[in-house]
């Protein structure tokens, strides 16, 4: 009898450790995805790229294989011609050519401020405003456009 409950205690020991164990709770975890540090495109016209998002207000860095486009603590770096149709470039997406981006940033002013820039720097809107739901969970007000290379840009207003 004392072997049965050594046993059945022994064994419903290990069985709990193993539970506690595997459990999300208790496990240690050393990190975990943040969010996006920048994203990467390439460009074909890009006198006209770089024009058009200076023309929106974006802080820009040029590097010796493109150009970076500050958005926030994010960027979007742009690859020249000349690197992403290099075949010994294989750090990015093998068939990615423009334009391959779809694109959405959060517009931190209103309906009306939008449409002024966006007139100011002769995009045409394709879509919009409509409503659509975004990263945070909630219906906001979209508006599409495209940049030079034809990738589609899409501005959230967010109540």
């Amino acid at each position: 009898m004392e072997d049965g409950v050594s046993r059945r205690a022994v064994i419903g020991g290990v069985v709990a450790a193993a539970a506690s164990s595997s459990s999300p709770a208790s496990a240690q975890q050393t990190g975990s995805i943040r969010g996006f540090d920048h994203v990467s495109l390439p460009m074909s016209n890009t006198d006209a790229m770089l024009a058009f998002y200076r023309g929106l207000g974006f802080e820009m860095g040029e590097t010796a294989n493109g150009y970076s486009v500050y958005v926030g603590s994010q960027m979007i770096n742009f690859h020249r011609p000349a690197r992403w149709q290099d075949p010994s470039f294989t750090l990015r997406a093998p068939a990615a050519q423009p334009p391959c981006g779809d694109l959405c940033f959060v517009w931190d002013g209103t309906p009306a401020s939008l449409k002024a820039l966006l007139d100011r720097i002769g995009a045409r809107v394709e879509e919009g405003p409509v409503e659509r739901q975004g990263a945070r969970k909630v219906a906001g007000s979209s508006t599409y456009i495209r940049d030079p290379d034809g990738n589609l840009l899409e501005f959230m207003i967010y109540p």
